[in-house]
């Protein structure tokens, strides 16, 4: 072996050491207001040197990245996936492995329809070791900021998070998600609403059934637009209506206009009109 491949080999090692040294951090971001990330969340995210992020998390919580920090835009978007799940995989172990603080920063929380259980096995085949930071979820957010709690001991004993669009795009099966005395909280639903809603009434659901959708929640942004099952696929045709949105279907949505609580603060307002600004730049 000459001296250049001994040389080339050591600092390949030593670059696996360095990056072994710095578990991957798989961060959820919250639903988009900065005061609801977690405290291991912020102190990922300002002591990152690489952060992979994604479409859905919020301009104020991007301004808490240091301007030092590369970032690399990962979004999926509805038919609009700028980058496919392999590459994602591919660009965070390479920059783990050359011993990068590398933070993998996530819209709601990591582990809830956010692929993170893929990556978290392409980070166990690279040999690098990872941490996951939860953060709250859509459901949670769309519920308190909707005023609608997702149980309540009258109306609602359980709840069931799913996601609007199975494998294949669609559900075939609506059936199991029939329960009575129950929450359902349905993510990345509004393309899919006219399916929603008919295989939700062709499973048994009431057509008078009390339904949701939250824009934005949490954000200054946030709208709350309520109807019944029958009436689903109208309400999502809303014109502007902020996303991304949650559906919320069931007897505790009544609830909503008696308790809403919701307005945007000062701050949430003024970093609006500051983010207004610099696109009018």
């Amino acid at each position: 072996m000459s001296a250049n491949s001994s040389f080339s080999a050591d600092v390949v090692a030593i670059e696996r050491t360095n990056a072994l040294t710095h578990p991957v951090l798989l961060v959820g971001a919250g639903p988009g207001d900065p005061g609801l990330l977690t405290l291991h969340a912020l102190t990922a995210i300002q002591n990152a040197e690489v952060i992979l992020v994604d479409a859905l998390v919020s301009e104020p919580i991007r301004e808490l990245i240091p301007t030092a920090v590369e970032v690399i835009e990962v979004g999926k978007r509805c038919g609009k996936h700028s980058m496919d799940q392999r590459q994602i995989e591919h660009i965070m172990v390479a920059k783990a492995l050359s011993g990068a603080k590398v933070v993998r920063l996530k819209g709601g929380d990591a582990m809830m329809f956010a692929r993170v259980g893929e990556e978290m096995l392409a980070l166990k085949k690279a040999g690098l070791s990872y941490r996951v930071v939860p953060g709250v979820t859509a459901a949670s957010a769309a519920s308190a900021y909707g005023a609608m709690p997702m149980t309540h001991r009258d109306v609602a004993q359980g709840v069931t998070l799913i996601t609007g669009h199975g494998k294949q795009g669609t559900i075939a099966d609506w059936q199991p998600y029939v329960i009575s005395g129950h929450t359902l909280v349905i993510y990345m639903g509004l393309k899919q609403v006219s399916h929603i809603e008919q295989g939700l009434l062709a499973a048994g659901m009431a057509p008078t059934m009390p339904v949701a959708i939250v824009g934005q929640a949490s954000q200054v942004g946030q709208q709350r637009l309520t109807a019944t099952l029958a009436e689903l696929s109208e309400l999502a045709n809303q014109p502007n209506l902020p996303t991304p949105a949650a559906i919320i279907v069931g007897e505790v949505v009544q609830f909503s206009e008696s308790l809403d609580w919701f307005e945007p603060t000062q701050a949430q307002l003024a970093s609006l009109g500051a983010n207004a600004d610099k696109l009018a730049m």
